[in-house]
């Protein structure tokens, strides 16, 4: 390989079609808490964590009023959002648990604790953290060995 990608780059923003600004606005902006930085006409929004110009974009351009994408096709399989500690993630959990919002899964990676959940138009949402980098799980050779386990639902929980 000739070419790698510098270390310090990282992915800036997605940018999802939904079926309903408002709708959508309802769980990225009121349930998970992004702040909404600009709004680009009736039928896009950017919204941010900590005052980024947009860590996600939310249009209906094309997608006014249509279902969710088929779940067997090519195409996002999910957005994850990356919370800096263990006690902010079990404390969005928590307020998604009280507010009886569906979750799908929940996880140990061994590098981080995920939840997962879809948005209204049926997009994918990982909710993790991250552990620290000298604790990943790596095999006797020194690479790095990630692998799914059943998630301590109440340890992570007490955190919040």
């Amino acid at each position: 390989m000739d070419y790698k990608v510098p270390e310090g780059v990282r992915i800036g923003h997605v940018h999802l079609k939904v079926s309903d600004l408002e709708r959508a606005l309802g769980f990225y902006r009121d349930l998970l808490g992004f702040e909404v930085m600009q709004y680009y006409g009736e039928n896009a929004a950017f919204i941010s964590a900590g005052g980024y110009h947009h860590h996600i974009g939310l249009n209906t351009w094309y997608s006014k009023g249509a279902g969710p994408a088929p779940v067997k096709a090519a195409g996002l399989f999910h957005t994850a959002i990356l919370y800096p500690t263990r006690k902010e993630l079990a404390q969005v959990v928590k307020r998604l648990i009280e507010k009886g919002y569906p979750l799908t899964g929940a996880s140990d990676h061994g590098v981080s604790e995920a939840i997962y959940l879809d948005d209204p138009d049926k997009n994918g949402v990982e909710l993790y953290w991250d552990r620290p980098k000298e604790l990943w799980p790596k095999d006797s050779l020194g690479n790095l060995e990630m692998y799914t386990r059943e998630l301590d639902m109440q340890d992570l929980l007490a955190q919040a």
